[in-house]
């Protein structure tokens, strides 16, 4: 019988474990709207991709890595958000110094170390060495093989490009359309790569239908005149369609489906107001217009066929998701992606995110968001980023001039607004020489980093989607609980991306780094210094109480002291630690629980309680007003004598936030606590 069992467990797992590693292929969109292709409800014939929907699974509710391209990317291709790898923006090479960091592990990476073959085509901007920045990583450097690739744009346009580089070598100009010469590159790789018995994984980055625009007309004239704008935005994207049906036949004659997954999606929104359906905002922006995209998957006999799935994901999921597949190990840091597996298999209930999703674009207005189930709320950052706005005023004007001078203003704009044009150019080269000067005004300075780690938010505004996707009726007054939720694990998720972000600025003039490591809380207050140094859990274990949490942590703090290990910050002294463990110990008081047990770490308060409990965090309280508040129904049970309540009132006086640069000054200056309660 004991051997009938372990057979049958045996059988179980091979059932379930992959007959060998599946081949791998990313095909994303560049700009590419949530209502552009036709199985999402928009006006382009996309027979393949939506053949490719229908057999596999199609998410309503998609998302990009971040409202611009490099960003984007570097999401995609880590499972973490854009600011852990120092990406605020997009990339402008030869201006500034940002790539994406050699310290982190790519998609490529991680299955080139399981014996995957990697290959990249098309778009990158992620970095590209210049004469200002030689020493900037190639694709190769972060985990392709084989890459064939433009640093950013295809120039002058989809058609003829001349700025393509094959492992390192530029190849000159190139005959036909972007999305063709891409995939064809991508097909002689297939038929030539070596060690044919490996599989592979090949990352297409289209171009189409990023600006600047080109088509066949052929295409275009299914849309409307050959010379509309939106004409050939609709036509590149149709003629991207027809480059991936060709691809999905190689991919068919290489390796069975069955054996091959593939992902479509695109790196943000569209810069089109009428490709992104209902939703607020287009590319650039952090309201959904912006972020949320088309996305499809495809691995036929292991996904489940025929889904649209409501839940939230992104391209931040793409590289869990994928090593799961592919069975190899996940990096070892933290990612931001959750592993889509269980609702791509048809599991929804079994599927649960480590954290929602959330972007922060430094430039954007609004500038942070934030997607957990159906709410999704938006921050934008106090105070302006020192942009010459009076120079970019100037320039906007001298091209309309321009346009208007020329008398090819109407033409130029034809089907869009002289705006829109703005960001998807203009045929008159002299103004596209213009142009470039505005889109350079307009990019991110490194020299704003170290503000900008100090960054705080304001105006956050809550939107329940499932009801309004378009964010048009601000719900934070509505829902104060489910506000100030997320806009706690808002703050928290930022602070942590900022403080592990690369600074690329300027070490000359530009304060040091000071050598404190990522910061868990979004809270800068004497109290929050002194969790910090000491390591000082706030979160609890799984099935844990909060009162078995302040147990372990005076375990924590008497094992501490015996080892002589307590720092203090200079907010934080000896009667203010006392007050603390006063507060963490339910024996110091008759039947009352513990202060910890209501005003819950970290937040100081328990918002989800029968009345609402209020956080501690704020103005400061005297001793009088402390002992008042102790008569009352609620506390009425606590019995603390007059050196007791100083000790409270002292602990709540290090309640009070600090500018994040002093706040971080407290933790390198805390002081060791000797066993007598004096600071060394």
């Amino acid at each position: 019988m004991r051997a009938g069992l372990v057979l049958s467990l045996l059988f179980f797992n091979t059932a379930l474990a992959p007959a060998s590693q599946p081949n791998v292929v990313i095909l994303l969109a560049d700009d590419l709207g949530y209502q552009d292709l036709g199985c999402y409800g928009g006006p382009v014939k996309t027979p393949v991709l939506d053949t490719l929907a229908r057999n596999g699974v199609q998410f309503s509710n998609f998302y990009s890595g971040a409202a611009v391209c490099s960003p984007s990317r570097a999401v995609l291709l880590t499972g973490r958000t854009n600011l852990r790898s120092g990406i605020y923006s997009w990339i402008n090479d030869h201006d500034q110094k940002a790539h994406l960091p050699r310290s982190e592990i790519t998609i490529a990476e991680m299955l080139q170390s399981a014996g995957y073959a990697t290959a990249h085509f098309g778009k990158w901007h992620l970095g590209m060495p210049t004469n200002a920045h030689p020493d900037k990583p190639t694709p190769d450097q972060q985990g392709f093989h084989y890459w064939f690739a433009t640093a950013n744009n295809a120039q002058p346009s989809h058609h003829h490009p001349v700025n393509f580089i094959r492992n390192g070598n530029a190849t000159g100009k190139l005959e036909g359309y972007a999305c063709d010469i891409v995939v064809n590159d991508a097909i002689g790789w297939l038929d030539n790569r070596p060690a044919k018995a490996k599989p592979f994984l090949l990352n297409i980055w289209f171009h189409e239908p990023h600006a600047p625009l080109a088509a066949p007309k052929s295409l275009t004239a299914q849309y409307g005149d050959t010379g509309d704008p939106a004409a050939v935005y609709s036509a590149t994207i149709a003629n991207t369609d027809q480059a991936i049906g060709r691809l999905l036949a190689k991919l068919q004659e290489v390796d069975s489906r069955e054996n091959t997954l593939v992902i479509y999606a695109s790196d943000n929104g569209s810069y089109r107001s009428d490709r992104v359906g209902n939703l607020r905002g287009t590319k650039g922006t952090n309201y959904e217009g912006g972020i949320r995209v088309p996305g499809i998957f495809s691995w036929p006999g292991h996904w489940q066929n025929g889904q649209v799935i409501d839940q939230p994901a992104g391209l931040v999921d793409l590289l869990p998701t994928i090593a799961q597949a592919a069975n190899v190990k996940l990096p070892d840091r933290h990612l931001d992606g959750t592993d889509l597996s269980n609702l791509l298999r048809g599991h929804q209930g079994q599927f649960k995110r480590h954290q929602p999703l959330f972007w922060m674009l430094p430039l954007s207005g609004p500038a942070i968001a934030i997607r957990d189930q159906q709410y999704s709320l938006v921050a934008y950052r106090q105070g302006a980023l020192p942009k010459d706005e009076q120079s970019i005023t100037a320039i906007k004007q001298q091209i309309k001039e321009l346009l208007i001078s020329k008398s090819i203003f109407e033409s130029e704009t034809r089907g869009s607004t002289f705006d829109k044009q703005l960001f998807e150019g203009f045929n008159d080269r002299e103004a596209e020489q213009l142009r470039g000067r505005f889109i350079r005004l307009n990019q991110f300075h490194e020299s704003w980093i170290p503000g900008l780690k100090q960054s705080s938010f304001d105006r956050f505004e809550l939107y329940d989607l499932s009801d309004d996707p378009g964010q048009q009726q601000d719900l934070s007054v509505r829902l104060p609980v489910v506000h100030y939720k997320l806009k706690k694990r808002l703050q928290a998720l930022a602070y942590d991306a900022l403080d592990e972000a690369v600074d690329w600025s300027d070490s000359s003039g530009a304060p040091k780094p000071l050598r404190v490591h990522r910061l868990k809380s979004s809270y800068r207050s004497g109290f929050d210094a002194f969790l910090y140094v000491n390591r000082i859990p706030t979160e609890l274990e799984q099935g844990e109480t909060h009162e078995e949490l302040c147990d372990r942590i005076l375990g924590r703090l008497a094992n501490q002291e015996g080892r002589v290990l307590i720092k203090l910050p200079p907010l934080m002294d000896g009667q203010a630690y006392a007050g603390f463990k006063i507060a963490l110990d339910g024996r110091t008081r008759a039947g009352a629980g513990r202060c910890f047990h209501c005003h819950q770490l970290p937040n100081l308060d328990h918002p989800e309680a029968e009345p609402l409990v209020p956080t501690l965090r704020g103005p400061a309280i005297t001793k009088a007003q402390l002992a008042s508040i102790l008569n009352d129904a609620t506390h009425q049970d606590i019995q603390l004598n007059e050196d007791g309540l100083s000790k409270i009132v002292s602990l709540l006086q290090t309640f009070d936030d600090l500018p994040d640069q002093p706040f971080r000054q407290q933790i390198l200056d805390a002081k060791v606590l000797n066993i007598t309660g004096d600071l060394q």
